[in-house]
């Protein structure tokens, strides 16, 4: 959605929307109605709407992305331009600046200038957006590429001029102040896990200004606009998150942005624009949202200052638009009703054909560095009426608080190849969005499904799968820190570049499907519950990994050899293993496993002063310690409730640690893991690694 520019000084903007049904639509608003200016035919999804111009003009020209063309149309609906592109894939991300077009699919970036072929860039991962420095102020075409690895890449032609990381992967890119600032060259991002930021894109390198982390763990950042919707003469920042939420961030000072305001809609906020719409002299925030909705905030005040007379006038006002909305929503019911006995009757003939009705669910699965879990997103276009959630592998699902929906869980089978998770979430009415947790355990993999049922006639569903990987709690990283203690494993054998990275994909998150260009590559990874770290290079033939965590190894081997073997390759396997190595990895694990085992404690001891308390009717007499559990009983609850099995896992983890060091000597040491549970239970550090040490 964008707003098109005022045609005159006290003119409202009209408002043009691309929808999934092909259709662009382009309407203004009168007296509160919409009043419509065109609206073409349906066809297929149109995946980017940008305006455009000749440069230091009004952008006024309509541009849409529909598969691997691009049309234009006048501010009027008339249809100028239908540029099909040699792409082979959709358009995912456009650009337009003057007579020049930006184009990207999944992987490759196109740049045309008057609809003629300039140049090409093939990314080693997935980009998201794309946005090119203003030529006015730089005076040299620089486009920049925000890819999915974690990195902007800046061009110049065809060519990488540089990279610059950053601190999640970015969904979105927009100029600075709606124009790269002063200079030209300042770049406003946002990332999936809900971080913004601002770089300053020179020449030669990068320099970042500014960065906000997501501490209030709001959701990914989808659009941004600029627009001084506060009128103190200073561009506020406008920024809609996948979980509904629009925020305006002001700058008060020269430094970081303040958020200011923000606002809860129900759906994720597809774009975001500041403008004048609804009433002359009154400035708004327009929000589109996934299912359809366009949504305005005003800044005209609710409360209108006047006499008596003006209050029966706004009532007036108010009571002919309730009286036409009901006329138009019994025309609606009686419509539906008409579709529907149209359609029993058509269902119940002899030349009856089934008829499954489409929907289109927007999903997102994604690790959350924080609380090392993953997020499963689901957004629907109609209400959802429930979704049922299974898993071939043991996962623990976590509560969300922004979730209503009613969960209730099935027993599963303890057989090998069973269900491991089945559980179903039945929402309330008009619930179009919902989010689940869940944590998984590396080594265990398999596939997580969500059949996904929404209200609509007749009764359908849709079912989405999701790959749980082997060492699925490692996130991608820029580097690493080469100091740790790291244990290493070799492989050799007759296999490509390309089969290589295909077990590496099937092994590891964030790893693009698509095999890089060049004879090796290096990738950094971080685990996000413990801290280890794993560096992966390879090439054809050879494959070379290091971890300070001697159980990342342990998985790797295991989950490379079964791949090769069912390739039928044969591998020549060799490792390295540093037995102070084990020792770093229990101390990073130490200080999470004493806070649960007091967490533990103290959940476990409420109850009980909870009796005393009423029993006595003070706590004066408890220690200190006792009275502060009972101060804080409430939040003890909520966090030993909101992280279930958690103690478990760390257990586990030790215990695998212990397992795998051992077996990498020949050794096998099962019948000494009750006897290292009796050491866990004690919490004692130093009798922990004199047992690794002694075993």
């Amino acid at each position: 959605m964008r707003l098109l520019p005022a045609s005159g000084k006290k003119a409202t903007q009209k408002v043009v929307v691309g929808d999934q049904d092909g259709v662009v639509t382009c309407f203004g608003i009168k007296k509160g109605e919409a009043v419509p200016v065109f609206r073409t035919l349906p066809g297929r999804k149109i995946s980017r709407l940008e305006l455009g111009g000749a440069l230091n003009t009004p952008q006024e020209k309509i541009f849409v992305a529909i598969g691997s063309e691009v049309r234009g149309f006048t501010k009027r609906g008339k249809q100028f331009l239908s540029f099909e592109t040699n792409l082979t894939e959709s358009i995912k991300a456009m650009y337009i600046s003057g007579a020049d077009l930006f184009l990207c699919a999944s992987y490759i970036y196109n740049h045309y200038c008057d609809c003629k072929d300039q140049h090409y860039f093939l990314s080693v991962d997935k980009i998201n957006d794309i946005l090119c420095l203003p030529v006015d102020k730089v005076k040299c075409i620089t486009p920049v590429l925000a890819c999915q690895d974690r990195v902007l890449r800046v061009l110049q032609g065809s060519d990488l001029l540089y990279e610059v990381e950053l601190p999640g992967p970015p969904t979105v890119l927009a100029l600075s102040n709606g124009n790269g600032g002063d200079s030209g060259e300042e770049i406003v991002y946002g990332t999936s896990d809900g971080k913004l930021g601002l770089t300053q894109i020179t020449g030669t390198k990068a320099i970042p200004r500014w960065e906000i982390g997501n501490e209030k763990k709001r959701g990914g950042i989808l659009c941004i606009d600029s627009f001084d919707i506060l009128g103190d003469g200073v561009k506020e920042l406008l920024v809609g998150r996948d979980d509904g939420m629009i925020e305006i961030y002001n700058f008060e000072s020269a430094d970081d942005p303040v958020l200011r305001h923000d606002y809860a809609l129900s759906e994720s906020i597809a774009s975001i624009q500041g403008g004048c719409v609804g009433k002359d002299g009154y400035d708004e925030i327009l929000a589109a949202t996934y299912s359809g909705w366009l949504t305005g905030l005003t800044t005209e005040p609710v409360h209108r200052e006047g006499g008596s007379g003006e209050e029966l006038k706004l009532s007036q006002e108010m009571q002919s638009k309730i009286s036409s909305l009901r006329n138009e929503l019994e025309q609606l019911q009686i419509k539906v009703l008409q579709e529907q006995d149209k359609y029993q009757q058509s269902s119940q003939s002899s030349t009856a054909l089934s008829s499954v009705p489409a929907f289109s669910v927007n999903d997102k699965f994604t690790l959350n560095k924080d609380d090392a879990s993953y997020s499963l997103i689901l957004e629907v276009q109609t209400a959802i009426d429930n979704v049922l959630v299974q898993s071939d592998v043991p996962l623990d699902l976590l509560d969300v608080d922004k979730n209503s929906a009613v969960v209730s869980f099935s027993s599963c089978d303890s057989k090998p190849n069973s269900n491991f998770l089945l559980a179903t979430y039945r929402c309330q009415a008009n619930t179009t969005r919902l989010e689940l947790k869940v944590r998984s355990i590396e080594g265990q993999y398999g596939t997580l499904q969500a059949y996904v049922t929404p209200r609509i006639q007749p009764k359908t569903c849709q079912v989405h799968q999701y790959q749980i990987k082997p060492l699925s709690l490692h996130q991608r990283t820029h580097s690493i820190d080469q100091d740790r203690p790291m244990n290493t494993l070799m492989l050799k054998g007759q296999f490509s570049f390309a089969e290589i990275h295909s077990w590496i994909v099937f092994c590891l998150p964030e790893v693009p499907e698509k095999t890089p260009a060049g004879e090796c590559i290096t990738f950094y990874f971080q685990n996000t519950f413990l801290g280890t770290q794993l560096e992966s290079t390879y090439r054809k033939g050879e494959g070379y990994f290091k971890s300070d965590n001697i159980s990342t190894i342990s998985i790797l081997k295991d989950v490379l050899s079964k791949e090769a073997t069912k390739r039928k390759i044969n591998l020549n396997i060799s490792y390295d293993v540093n037995e102070e190595s084990v020792r770093h990895t229990l101390q990073l694990i130490h200080p999470k496993l004493e806070y649960q085992q007091l967490l533990a404690k103290k959940v476990h001891l409420i109850d009980a002063l909870r009796e005393l308390q009423v029993h006595e009717g003070s706590v004066d007499f408890l220690l200190p310690k006792y009275r502060s559990i009972l101060e804080e009983a409430d939040q003890l609850l909520e966090e030993y409730k909101r992280q279930p099995a958690h103690l478990e896992r760390l257990y586990g983890m030790i215990t695998d640690l212990f397992i795998d060091k051992f077996k990498f000597k020949g050794t096998n040491v099962k019948t000494k893991v009750p006897l290292l549970l009796e050491i866990l239970d004690s919490c004692d550090q130093d009798g922990l690694i004199a047992f690794f040490d002694a075993a």
